[in-house]
């Protein structure tokens, strides 16, 4: 009943940007805040923040990225750069007629506001970027290369890369059981199905939900994945070597606008991956100098998980922002 009302107490409507036509949800008014999900999600993500900012005098607008949700989804690969995603944002903003918002995002969400903050910093108050850091572009391999370098061919990233193989392999679940073994996921160490197993078989399915989330919950999570199916949100990392090619001209470029980052302790490669290392040392300071970092106790859907806290890291980061509104 909870999940039906919120669903409805949002704005919901279709706006064409960059060529394409986009869902957004939102809510509030004020300045604007965008709200950026990842895989596996949409709009429905940000339903505790969207009514949180919205209550505190924002306008928050929570869209479904190409290819989720009700967002139009292109065919080809080649149509997920973070240089068509950024472009469809630019658009949004251009919709509402803002000069500059807030760009807050999670997981997919979060690598493409840092792009946000790096390409158009003229359009940026502040960013805040959940679970995933901004990570430099390496200068002579290409990303895919990389991880297979690291992780080997099973890590999940390189399982996603061959169309329609997680698409099938997905496709031996229900989808809300999809959606458990990916929301629900709580290992710490990254991503790397055993030889010959595919990462869906991999995850497990927990036998009980936490408290953060219902069946409810999920199941719409599940309808609409069930309705806008899987390769959309894939083509998002079968596009990751092709950024590669394309960022070449800001190489060692830094991202100077505001920008918090909240990762939760538990997060995937927080310890074993080098991600607190990474935070920890002058790489990152000096690629994003004007940054700051909360480590709260939690996985990686931490905005779902965390939600009133991550709400309120939010919401005291942009408020140092938004006295002049």
């Amino acid at each position: 009943m909870m999940t039906t009302m919120m669903m409805g107490e949002v704005n919901q409507k279709r706006i064409k940007t960059n060529g394409i036509w986009m869902n957004i949800a939102e809510k509030g008014t004020g300045p604007l805040v965008l709200l950026l999900h990842g895989f596996p999600e949409f709009w429905f993500a940000w339903r505790h923040q969207i009514t949180h900012l919205a209550n505190h005098g924002y306008h928050a607008v929570a869209p479904d990225l190409r290819g989720f949700g009700d967002s139009d989804s292109p065919i080809s690969p080649s149509s997920y750069t973070i240089f068509h995603v950024v472009g469809d944002l630019i658009g949004l903003l251009d919709h509402f007629g803002e000069q500059q918002a807030f760009v807050v995002g999670s997981d997919w969400g979060a690598v493409v506001a840092w792009y946000v903050g790096l390409f158009r910093p003229d359009r940026v108050k502040a960013l805040v970027c959940l679970s995933v850091p901004f990570s430099p572009r390496s200068p002579n391999i290409k990303t895919t290369e990389s991880y297979k370098q690291m992780f080997g061919d099973d890590y999940y990233v390189s399982q996603f890369l061959e169309p329609g193989r997680a698409e099938k392999a997905f496709a031996r679940y229900d989808y809300v059981t999809v959606m458990k073994k990916f929301l629900l996921i709580n290992k710490t160490d990254p991503l790397i199905a055993p030889p010959g197993m595919e990462i869906i078989d991999y995850l497990e399915t927990p036998s009980f939900l936490p408290p953060w989330i219902t069946e409810d919950e999920l199941q719409v999570f599940a309808d609409k994945f069930q309705e806008s199916g899987f390769t959309g949100p894939l083509n998002y990392y079968r596009a990751i070597d092709l950024n590669w090619e394309l960022l070449a001209p800001w190489q060692g470029s830094k991202v100077s606008v505001p920008a918090k980052l909240i990762v939760g302790n538990k997060e995937i490669g927080f310890d074993c991956g080098g991600t607190k290392a990474y935070l920890q040392g002058a790489t990152f300071k000096s690629l994003v100098p004007n940054n700051e970092v909360v480590i709260l106790d939690g996985h990686h859907f931490i905005h779902q998980e965390k939600a009133q806290e991550v709400s309120d890291e939010i919401l005291s980061f942009i408020s140092k922002f938004s006295i002049a509104d």
